[in-house]
């Protein structure tokens, strides 16, 4: 696992590398200045590290707090610098751009300084920007009436997204007058720390409507016994591996893959009665064609949080079946949500974050 997570971290040690060689040709400032600014993006780099080690809990507070926002943060724009960079190079090579522009250049510098800025400028505002998605779901079972679920995915509370974001979030969900909010995994980030010093927990209790909620491999990351006691302070009604029987919905909850011996679908499913609306909740969206051999009415998923940052997209797209909205396979239907919140650096570029109400007729 070690030589796993240092063979993860050369990849951006590289970026790091390039980066630095070409802001130092680029910025127009004596040696002592690009030697200010090499020790300063090394310095944003530990932070990074830092920000992925569990020694993040053992600091105070409000510096763990910077550590993770200025950490992962600098990951994300890293990326867009070294994209950046890579195709001023080229179209160099091309003779599309002159050299002059991309060595001791304030012409240069602000180019590609003010490009990085109103990018993370937007980023950021989209992020905090939670798309509202209205889906339709129709069924031929009996319901006593209509129902209004709001479903989300991914929270990830944290040092990033702290208690007054939580309320915002609470206050969003509430103003749907939902019957039933429905969370697929990682509602925790990476440390249970800021939740419980936030006293997190009492702000679930403001919802109006009946939590259930599956784990993700989030929770896994932070602890299980400790999520666990969180689910059960917040009133959060935890499928693991279980199933809960609604009014007219059955919602069954499934293990995160983290765990190798979760149980398969089909022994969850045994002796459930299917003239009821079966809703599946499963964090990482793989193996969808279970739910549909299953009999699932819908699933919601997460995890993908569709990339978070173009391209990484791209790559979501490439590995999931669907990796991002809504989807059908036979008479199953799916949505695999990008998240409500977010890992790491608040921004969104190319994805949004979203909750989903789906009113079910």
């Amino acid at each position: 696992m070690k030589y796993l997570f240092l063979l993860i971290l050369l990849v951006p040690i590289l970026a790091q590398a390039y980066v630095t060689w070409r802001l130092w040709a680029l910025l127009p400032l004596p040696v002592w200045g690009k030697v200010v600014m090499s020790v300063a993006l090394a310095a944003a780099f530990a932070l990074f590290v830092c920000s992925v080690l569990p020694l993040l809990d053992r600091f105070p507070m409000a510096v763990s707090t910077v550590i993770y926002h200025i950490g992962t943060s600098w990951l994300m724009i890293l990326l867009y610098l070294f994209m950046l960079f890579v195709l001023l190079d080229v179209l160099r090579l091309c003779h599309l751009v002159p050299v002059t522009l991309l060595h001791d250049s304030w012409r240069g510098t602000l180019a590609v300084l003010g490009t990085i800025a109103v990018l993370f400028t937007y980023g950021y505002f989209h992020y905090l920007h939670k798309e509202r998605v209205e889906l339709p779901l129709q069924t031929s079972k009996t319901l006593a009436r209509p129902l209004r679920i709001v479903m989300t995915s991914d929270w990830h509370l944290g040092y990033h997204n702290r208690r007054s974001e939580l309320a915002r979030w609470i206050d969003l969900i509430n103003a749907e007058h939902p019957d039933l909010v429905l969370i697929a995994g990682d509602i925790i980030d990476r440390s249970q720390r800021p939740l419980l010093e936030e006293h997190m927990a009492d702000e679930f209790h403001r919802l109006t409507a009946p939590v259930y909620a599956c784990l993700g491999n989030h929770e896994y990351i932070s602890g299980v016994p400790g999520a666990l006691d969180f689910y059960r302070e917040a009133g959060i009604h935890l499928l693991q591996d279980s199933v809960a029987t609604v009014g007219d919905l059955v919602i069954i909850g499934r293990d995160d893959r983290m765990r190798p011996r979760r149980k398969p679908l089909d022994a969850l499913m045994a002796g459930i009665p299917k003239d009821k609306y079966l809703i599946l909740l499963d964090h990482q969206p793989y193996h969808l064609e279970e739910a549909e051999a299953a009999g699932i009415d819908f699933e919601l998923a997460g995890h993908t949080h569709h990339g978070q940052l173009w391209p990484a997209s791209w790559i979501t797209d490439a590995l999931y079946e669907c990796a991002f909205g809504p989807h059908q396979r036979g008479a199953t239907r799916y949505y695999v949500s990008s998240g409500l919140g977010i890992w790491g650096g608040k921004f969104r570029i190319g994805t949004r974050s979203e909750y989903i109400v789906a009113d079910i007729h």
